[in-house]
């Protein structure tokens, strides 16, 4: 006896593809998913490559994921995706503690962050 499937998480025309361990805030990782919201998969990928943001390097590795799942495991059209989410969230955080003067001691934060990516295969509008 074995488990039962899983059923799928996104609608049968969708591929998604998840990271959730992006070493920075979510603050500065939402910013460059709102560069790509609602775009095509080919133009999304060009704003992430020439951004100067640098959790853009991050997000193009996901959205380059999001594309091959789309391609090989849902045999979705590469040309006719568009970004449907592009949602971020916050992880675990490391906390780490730097001497000061005096023998005291001050607390680091080290953000992580998770992002979800969901492209959509969308029909040409004439």
């Amino acid at each position: 006896m074995s488990k039962a499937k899983s059923p799928r998480r996104v609608a049968d025309n969708e591929a998604l593809a998840v990271n959730t361990q992006i070493r920075g805030s979510a603050q500065k990782l939402n910013l460059v998913a709102g560069l790509i919201r609602k775009k095509k998969a080919g133009d999304a990928m060009n704003i992430l490559a020439f951004s100067t943001k640098g959790m853009a390097v991050e997000a193009r590795k996901v959205l380059a994921s999001a594309i091959a799942n789309a391609e090989n495991n849902h045999n979705l059209d590469v040309d006719a995706l568009v970004v449907a989410e592009a949602s971020v969230g916050k992880a675990i955080t490391m906390k780490r503690f730097a001497t000061r003067g005096r023998g005291k001691s001050t607390r680091i934060l080290k953000p992580f962050s998770k992002l979800r990516i969901v492209v959509r295969e969308q029909e040409e509008e004439a």
